[in-house]
């Protein structure tokens, strides 16, 4: 009997446990999902399964860890990235497959030859982003590159947003996934290629100048650049690309926000803030004033920038943080979770496409390859879907011997994506694609 062995059972995990429920039915599988939170497992397996089980751990204690690793086929990471390699490295040890989706970091790298000597799939970055893009980018790529085709440019866009009827606050933008990581994005940077030119940008001008993207039939975003594209480049076989570069979509307004929440340093980790007993509003006067910004001078009355800090608590001094000490990042989470949450009845988005450019037999052409995946709530989120499908489908064809692939891996091969993209359209995730011959 097969075992599949889930960490995290957070917001994205909501859809990806209920595939894993389904499989437990349907192929007599067992799972075994296992968190910190016991309420996080509670809600999610309510019903009857008896092949499936929660269990309560601290992820650092060892002995735990490893007896339920022990028992699997299989492990499946939702943990926070940080947390990955613990878990990869007694899967190594023990000689189990492991699925994440999160970006390869050096860590992962490093046990690259114990995983490939013991035979193993470690699959990474095997979500929405990185993950989906992977996969619908290299099936269109590998297709034009079939017909001989020349790749010019690529440009990859995605953005989890919120529904159109539920845009109801000015940042235009409710968290459906890890609140850390929206007030962490971007932090590094970004680098990427234009025109045949590298183009490098800090983490202070990211947010400044953005670019419009229009969705087919939909509507328009604006993106930024995400991360470091040019390590993608050659793993997408598009050396002779002049321009490669993946983004992030936003609301415009919320990057009108965005650029200042970075300039006025109200991501910064660093300095603390004693948050007992202090306002909102407090905060913001004690960090204004610590960064020498006159805030009275500086934020002017009906700008989006005001209205959209108003709507966080600029002028709230009856609402307590009371989180003990704080950095400003801790207190922006906190402050997006409760000011700018799913309510219980809103819709998320996930908006992806891929625009490329390309000629075969002397014509030009463009293709736009475009998804756009809507929510059922704040639970069944359009996030939990894409990020947590992928994971659990990979999981099922590896089991099954479908994906037969060793070594560490993201999901660039056609062994991985053709199978993959098959099952996610039958969950009602599919990509439709446009081409246009230019003049």
């Amino acid at each position: 009997m097969k075992h599949i062995l889930l960490f995290g059972a957070g917001k994205s995990a909501t859809v990806l446990i209920q595939y894993l429920l389904r499989l437990s039915q349907q192929l007599q599988w067992r799972v075994t999902i296992v968190d910190g939170n016991a309420g996080s497992i509670q809600e999610k397996i309510m019903g009857n399964y008896p092949l499936v089980k929660g269990a309560i751990i601290n992820l650092e204690n060892e002995t735990e860890r490893v007896a339920y690793i022990q028992e699997s086929d299989l492990v499946i990471s939702l943990m926070p990235p940080a947390l990955h390699i613990i878990i990869a490295r007694d899967c190594v040890s023990f000689k189990k497959h492991l699925l994440t989706a999160s970006y390869i970091d050096d860590s992962m790298r490093a046990l690259q030859p114990a995983i490939e000597q013991n035979d193993l799939l470690f699959l990474c970055e095997m979500g929405l982003d990185p993950g989906i893009d992977h996969m619908s980018a290299g099936r269109l790529i590998h297709s034009i590159h079939t017909q001989q085709g020349i790749i010019s440019s690529f440009q990859s866009h995605c953005g989890g947003l919120v529904a159109p009827e539920n845009d109801t606050n000015p940042w235009h933008y409710k968290i459906s996934w890890n609140p850390r990581n929206v007030v962490m994005a971007g932090k590094s940077g970004a680098v990427y290629k234009q025109n045949n030119e590298i183009v490098s940008v800090p983490y202070s001008s990211l947010f400044a100048k953005n670019e419009t993207v229009s969705i087919p039939h939909f509507q328009s975003y604006v993106c930024y650049p995400n991360r470091d594209s040019l390590s993608y480049i050659g793993l997408y076989d598009l050396q002779k690309a002049h321009t490669f570069v993946r983004t992030t979509l936003r609301h415009p307004h919320f990057c009108i926000g965005w650029r200042f929440i970075v300039d006025w340093q109200l991501t910064n980790e660093e300095k603390v803030y004693a948050t007992d007993g202090l306002s909102i509003q407090g905060f913001f006067l004690q960090h204004f004033s610590s960064l020498h910004i006159d805030s009275a001078y500086e934020l002017k009355p009906d700008t989006i920038i005001y209205n959209q800090l108003v709507y966080l608590g600029l002028n709230d001094n009856n609402t307590l943080i009371n989180k003990g000490l704080c950095s400003a990042a801790d207190v922006l989470q906190w402050l997006l979770e409760t000011r700018l949450p799913l309510l219980p009845d809103d819709k998320d988005l996930v908006v992806m496409m891929h625009e490329l450019k390309y000629t075969i037999q002397n014509q030009s052409f463009r293709a736009k390859s475009y998804l756009v995946v809507e929510g059922k709530d704040d639970s069944y989120t359009a996030m939990a879907q894409t990020v947590g499908l992928p994971l659990g489908i990979a999981a099922k064809l590896i089991l099954e011997g479908v994906i037969r692939l060793t070594g560490l891996h993201i999901p660039l091969s056609p062994v991985i994506y053709h199978p993959v993209l098959s099952e996610l359209e039958t969950e009602g995730i599919r990509f439709t694609e446009e081409v246009e011959l230019l003049s």
